[in-house]
């Protein structure tokens, strides 16, 4: 029987405490538990909490329907979950925790490429597991982490060349907030927009949670561009396309073509403030498949709310639980280097798709698709690949399906530098 998200950590709690006291180590014969316990690290508070709660609730979503339909090898999983309360330091300091105190074999974690880059150490020097659902800028091969949110191959490739050819922009304006991801991005489509026959006007940045944009949307309204390329993450997202509307620039004249506006910061801004721009992801909640229909409703269900939004960050969230059963079964024992070993090449079908991990670099096979935000708050898909394709981290830097610079052995520096 289905249970909603409060129900769930209510009978998860008293598990979650045992472990603080008893932590779960790693040897062949830790499947002798009652349970197998995972980390589940997402930001429940901060400015951030406006994205990751909910990429928290649809992993503990995929852990109670695994657990209701008999658990992984006999097992239940047992969720210790972690507030990386939209700071850096404290993820790095939970993940410790966890992976240290805790002794879980994997942990579920983070959405910001800072939170990823601040864990990261832990998980590399621990040889922990480390499954990661957000797309992010690439430029990263790591044997600890299992890649499962699109690379930039996956949402910029297809998506420069879309705005110039289908919507005849030529000037962009690049936006970001100021960290690691925005900046990468940048690098990229600045690479594409130039390769296209393009110009970008400007690259400029705000903090991350910054929430006073009229000096940047004048900067944007005198600047002569065309499209705006919007690299911003977080609740900033909800000021920027406000103050865009209040300005009295309009989509239709002026888009914004984002790589970050999903479902959620449309339902917090308001539909009628993103109407006629547009998002590049593998998922939109649009999709019309029973398979993603589903997994809305029951996703529904879970948090108790008939009007919740899905979106990206959380389907990655979701399924990749999936994947991390299927690698569990196939290596017979919880530990990081046998799940690690598992999860190389398991494929699933997912709500947004068929999807694989490559067991070459750990990143994840993705179908890439284009939506134009409508009033509804509903994202119309208008380009679809119809198929999964490879993710390359380093297509920014030349790598291709032929000469991948990450692979199975680690990266190959000559290749990069070249």
């Amino acid at each position: 029987m289905a249970i909603n998200r409060r129900d769930f950590l209510k009978s998860t709690a008293a598990g979650a405490a045992g472990a603080l006291v008893t932590p779960y180590f790693f040897h062949r014969t830790a499947l002798a538990a009652d349970t197998v316990d995972v980390g589940v690290l997402f930001s429940q508070t901060g400015g951030l909490s406006i994205i990751e709660k909910s990429l928290s609730d649809a992993t503990l979503m995929a852990i109670q329907e695994i657990n209701d339909s008999g658990g992984v090898l006999g097992k239940q999983i047992n969720p210790i979950v972690e507030d990386g309360a939209s700071d850096p330091k404290t993820y790095n300091e939970k993940a410790s925790k966890l992976v240290i105190s805790d002794k879980v074999p994997t942990v579920f974690g983070s959405y910001t490429s800072a939170s990823r880059k601040a864990v990261l150490p832990v998980f590399e020097k621990r040889r922990n597991l480390y499954f990661y659902p957000t797309y992010y800028e690439g430029f990263e091969c790591s044997k600890n982490v299992v890649y499962t949110g699109a690379v930039p191959n996956q949402q910029l490739s297809n998506f420069i060349p879309w705005i110039i050819e289908n919507l005849g922009k030529k000037k962009f304006f690049i936006v970001g907030s100021n960290y690691i991801y925005p900046r990468e991005m940048a690098k990229v489509c600045k690479i594409l927009i130039e390769g296209n026959g393009a110009e970008w006007v400007a690259d400029e940045y705000l903090e991350l949670g910054h929430s006073e944009w009229g000096a940047m949307v004048n900067k944007i309204k005198s600047s002569g561009c065309d499209v705006v390329l919007s690299n911003v993450v977080g609740d900033s997202v909800v000021a920027f396309y406000r103050e865009f509307k209040n300005q009295g620039l309009t989509h239709d004249k002026l888009p914004i073509c984002a790589t970050v506006t999903s479902e959620i910061e449309i339902a917090a801004m308001g539909p009628e403030y993103a109407v006629g721009s547009y998002t590049s992801f593998p998922y939109f909640q649009a999709i019309d498949t029973d398979l993603n229909k589903a997994f809305i409703e029951r996703y529904r269900m879970f948090v108790n709310d008939p009007k919740a939004v899905t979106h990206h960050a959380l389907e990655s969230s979701y399924f990749q639980v999936y994947l991390w059963k299927q690698a569990l079964e196939k290596a017979g024992e919880a530990t990081p280097e046998a799940i690690r070993a598992g999860v190389m090449g398991q494929e699933y079908d997912a709500p947004n798709g068929h999807v694989k991990i490559d067991p070459e670099n750990l990143h994840t096979f993705l179908t890439p698709r284009i939506a134009e935000w409508l009033p509804d708050g509903q994202g119309k898909i208008v380009d679809d690949y119809g198929e999964p394709i490879r993710p390359l981290p380093y297509v920014a830097y030349g790598e291709t399906e032929d000469t991948l610079f990450c692979t199975e052995k680690g990266l190959d520096t000559s290749k990069l530098k070249g």
